[in-house]
């Protein structure tokens, strides 16, 4: 886990509505990954956000794997 990454990913809730967002722009976490998902490079990603840095792309993808990663309750 790189903490210092993670420090991109900002929680403030009058923004968004208090979703985990990119450096306290109204870009959310989840946005970046659906323009993954969707098949958008990093680049394109880059060149339609320009604010944007690779360091928030990775980050987006680093916190979004922290928060998968749970334990399952099997009730016996």
């Amino acid at each position: 886990m790189n903490t210092k990454r993670l420090e991109r990913i900002t929680l403030d809730p009058g923004k968004c509505g208090g979703r985990p967002c990119i450096r306290g722009y109204r870009i959310r976490v989840t946005d970046i990954l659906g323009l993954l998902s969707a098949g958008a490079s990093h680049g394109e990603i880059l060149e339609d956000y320009p604010f944007l840095e690779e360091e928030d792309i990775l980050a987006a993808l680093e916190y979004a794997s922290i928060q998968t990663d749970h334990s399952i309750l099997i009730a016996a």
